[in-house]
């Protein structure tokens, strides 16, 4: 498998907390190992997103990825209520 980002992506993890960042950083590492590892709650957001899918960064921060062949494309992140409203 192979990680990409969107350059909307790069732009709005920049603009993050370090403390964020470095918790994305773990979490997308736990993702290569399993992406549908608990901890992650990998799930669709087919209806915000279409063709989308999440995991969990913190408790309230959520990474937005897509899948085309053997590429995750991670293409937007923030937290909850910025994502879904």
């Amino acid at each position: 498998m192979r990680i990409s980002f969107h350059r909307s992506f790069g732009k709005k993890f920049t603009r993050l907390n370090e403390n964020v960042r470095k918790r994305f950083k773990e979490r997308k590492d736990l993702f290569l190992e399993n992406p549908f590892n608990p901890i992650l709650n990998n799930h669709s957001v087919e209806k915000r997103f279409p063709g989308c899918r999440s995991i969990n960064v913190t408790g309230d921060y959520r990474a937005i990825f897509k899948v085309q062949g053997a590429t995750v494309i991670f293409i937007n992140i923030g937290s909850h209520s910025d994502l879904y409203s």
